[in-house]
């Protein structure tokens, strides 16, 4: 739910104006303007993923049409599905308010909180009889979430005791927007590290101005906890110097001595660790690290000394950490997002699968810690306003300086995903790449490359194999930064810098420039800033080759040489329950909201959920009821000249019930096929397209049993995949 920083916790195509922990730095101009109007309209900023350009949307407050889009790929829908986390509030705001009294629920979201408060007031008796003492007031930033809250208010009866205000909590004012302070705050402002979202200046700010002395709230203190572990293949995901070391290709994106040069943003990483848990060693038993009272103000920043003792001999590769709530005062009500191989009691318990929240991963540098059993180890870890940061030792006990030091990103020219980070040490891709590259460059004397994505090791790759190369690079997300850190490890690498060029003037004066000059044309394609997106969005690297087909030369090779775009019939029993259409939720009726939120199931004739970007690996339990099967080809050796459709008939070959398709891409390196980069389900560094099923279909395989698939894609547009299917099942 939104909050003093907050807006919705969503995936592209769309980026928010007012994003998490970033208001404080933008133009004091453009945001002295969204707050003087937040009550009329907002501006938002919309990306097409296939172009990379924006443009500026006003959503006005009048207007009722626009606003599924925005809210369909958001997590509200998964947070409403989590019926623990529901209950547990519940219970605790009828524990804690008892009586009339004036509520404050930060980020309000669709009102759940405040229905919970206003009913345990006996707001809903009252209202009729006009009776009233109690008052919630509801507080919530985003516009379009404003909207649906109305809605939900008023199908459930409760507009006359709930107050509902479209402003930051940072933005209310006592005798302005409030009459009085609240007596009782509840809120749910926390992400899957517990600060993100903004909680510490949130709760700085309301009880500075907004609530009474002494406050009730809800919750009423959350714990960190972390654990530290042996894992492989977290190590993966961080130690690029190590595993690129035993490639043999030649190329290093790390260079001995210039390893500040590139790495991972040093902040907790936010996954499912359930779904490695076999890959996994713990080392130590779970520490509690830090209290956070939200019935007091807290403290900016915060730092203590933790001494583990270890409970088996390994290397420390990443520390895992997750929070607990207490919800009520006295200490009987629980929510923990806990990994399941903790011991819970019977307070708390193991919660279903959510993906709203999620523990976190802290890696340590390197190729990890090494300790023996029952060794003494120091955890220092200190927190900001919106971060926890570990820094681990064995021998001293560090300073606040050095707790700080290896968390500064600022001498690192760029920073890159965990995800990417680990396949470009996989010595399966780099050879995969490097051989295609080889074989791309044969027979051209002094080739001219141009890679058109953000990949740092293909432009490498093609300096390293070819002496007499020279590489352009348009980096479109990277930019500045992937040219500084080419030409920081230019030597390193055996090239001198005249022979790389980053190309600042754009496609146009691309075009202009080199007319036919072009011998490769590259791309993995990879581009910073679409991790999070489809699968399919990728496609951006045909859309911009067909721009720039002028400054191909004869005989030019386009690499990858074509896209597939494959799927699969899933069993996804625990993503389909987060993501279900909603009925009553602790006894208001939600229903209107599952069209604008993107649910599936149950939902009005003509309404469709939207495909939503997953790792499948980490959803749950799942399985493969099907082959996998190709939906669509793009051959990326010519120019797009129209929409793309494709049609399948699926043939299961496993019983079970077909929740939704996976969706992912394939990429064909080369012209001979010899060469295939998959993006699939069994691919744990790629998130795959996930298209829930309207109903889920239960399947056999000793009869007749198949279902229809019907895809377009108009690459002219936004890149929006529109799928149908029917259902044969007898």
């Amino acid at each position: 739910m939104s909050s003093l920083f907050l807006l919705p916790k969503t995936s592209l195509p769309f980026l928010f104006f007012r994003c998490r922990c970033s208001v404080t730095r933008l133009n004091s101009i453009t945001a002295r303007t969204m707050s003087s109007q937040s009550s009329q309209r907002i501006f938002q900023l919309r990306q097409d993923p296939l172009t990379g350009n924006s443009e500026w949307i006003v959503i006005e407050d009048n207007d009722q049409t626009g606003v599924d889009g925005l809210l369909a790929t958001t997590s509200y829908l998964d947070m409403l599905n989590d019926s623990r986390r529901n209950r547990a509030y519940r219970l605790a705001i009828e524990k804690t308010i008892t009586e009339p009294c004036h509520v404050l629920d930060i980020g309000a979201g669709t009102g759940l909180l405040s229905m919970m408060a206003a009913r345990a007031m006996g707001e809903e008796e009252e209202e009729e009889s006009g009776d009233s003492k109690g008052i919630v007031t509801a507080c919530e930033s985003y516009l379009p979430m404003v909207k649906l809250m109305r809605k939900v208010l008023h199908k459930n009866k409760m507009t006359k005791n709930i107050n509902l205000i479209n402003k930051r909590s940072d933005e209310l004012r006592v005798g302005l927007d409030i009459a009085s302070r609240a007596d009782v705050l509840v809120s749910e402002i926390l992400d899957s590290e517990l600060l993100g979202e903004g909680l510490i200046p949130s709760l700085q700010h309301a009880h500075d101005i907004l609530l009474v002395d002494n406050p009730k709230t809800v919750p009423y203190r959350a714990t960190t906890y972390c654990q530290l572990v042996e894992s492989t293949f977290l190590c993966n995901m961080h130690d690029l110097r190590n595993n690129e070391a035993k490639t043999s290709d030649g190329v290093r994106l790390l260079p001995p001595g210039l390893e500040s040069l590139f790495g991972i943003k040093s902040q907790q990483y936010s996954m499912h660790v359930d779904a490695i848990e076999k890959e996994i060693k713990l080392l130590s038993e779970p520490v509690k690290v830090f209290e956070f009272d939200f019935w007091k103000r807290p403290e900016s920043n915060g730092e203590l000394e933790v001494h583990i003792e270890t409970i088996a001999a390994g290397s420390v590769h990443a520390i895992i950490s997750w929070w607990v709530l207490q919800l009520d005062s006295e200490g009987t009500i629980f929510y923990s997002t806990a990994p399941r191989w903790i011991d819970s009691n019977s307070e708390i318990g193991v919660r279903d699968w959510c993906d709203h929240w999620k523990q976190c991963v802290w890696f340590t540098p390197g190729a990890g810690v090494s300790i023996s059993k029952g060794e003494k180890v120091n955890l220092h870890a200190a927190h900001t306003c919106t971060n926890i940061l570990y820094n681990l030792k064995k021998t001293q006990i560090l300073t606040h300086d050095t707790i700080h030091s290896p968390s500064s990103t600022k001498d690192l020219h760029l920073t890159l995903p965990p995800e990417r980070v680990a396949i470009y040490g996989e010595s399966i891709y780099r050879q995969s790449m490097f051989e295609a590259t080889r074989n791309a460059l044969q027979g051209k004397p002094y080739p001219q490359c141009l890679v058109i994505d953000d990949s740092l090791l293909l432009p490498l790759m093609a300096l390293h194999i070819s002496k007499k190369s020279r590489v352009i690079s348009l980096s479109p997300g990277l930019q500045e930064n992937a040219v500084r850190y080419l030409e920081a490890i230019a030597d390193s690498n055996g090239f001198s810098k005249d022979r790389f060029e980053y190309f600042r003037k754009g496609k146009a004066k691309l075009a202009e420039e080199y007319p036919n000059k072009i011998d490769l044309l590259i791309g993995e394609p990879y581009y910073y800033g679409l991790e999070s997106g489809l699968p399919w969005q990728n496609l951006r690297f045909w859309k911009d080759r067909t721009l720039l087909d002028s400054v191909l030369s004869e005989g030019a090779v386009v690499m990858p040489y074509k896209g597939v775009l494959r799927g699969c019939a899933m069993y996804l029993p625990d993503l389909w329950k987060s993501r279900c259409c909603l009925g009553s939720v602790e006894g208001f009726d939600h229903a209107l909201v599952n069209t604008t939120l993107g649910g599936c199931g149950d939902l009005p004739s003509g309404k469709d959920s939207p495909c939503l970007p997953f790792l499948i690996w980490q959803c749950g339990e799942s399985k493969k009821l099907s082959k996998e099967f190709t939906v669509m080809e793009f051959d990326f050796s010519k120019p797009i000249t129209g929409p793309c459709s494709g049609e399948v008939q699926i043939e299961f070959i496993k019983p079970g019930v077909c929740h939704g398709i996976a969706l992912w891409m394939d990429w064909v390196i080369d012209e001979k096929n010899s060469t295939v980069i998959s993006t699939g389900p069994d691919e744990r560094y790629w998130k795959q397209g996930i298209k829930l099923l309207g109903k889920p279909v239960t399947v056999r395989v000793e009869g007749p049993s198949s279902m229809g698939i019907q895809a377009s894609l108009d690459l002219s547009s936004n890149g929006e995949l529109i799928i149908t299917h029917t259902v044969s099942v007898s």
